[in-house]
């Protein structure tokens, strides 16, 4: 059965990233070295949580929600 991570991370100037990603320890190596665009001025990344999904779909959706007006209060409050 294939996991999808949705990872939320803290940024070196104290900003969260939210990811999703089936590999999260090559994601974590992609941010911190430099190779995602939206955090590389950020680096390093640490991961402040992750879920896990067995469905692709409900990852993204979840990454989505996270990232909308409502998602980010409930992430805040509930999450980091």
């Amino acid at each position: 059965m294939e996991k999808h991570f949705v990872y939320i991370a803290r940024c070196s100037d104290d900003s969260v990233y939210v990811g999703c990603t089936k590999d999260l320890q090559r994601r974590i190596k992609d941010h911190n070295s430099g190779k995602v665009k939206s955090t590389s001025y950020r680096r390093p990344i640490t991961i402040l949580s992750y879920l896990v999904f067995t469905e692709k779909y409900k990852a993204f959706y979840f990454e989505k929600y996270l990232k909308t007006g409502s998602g980010r209060a409930f992430l805040n409050k509930m999450l980091v």
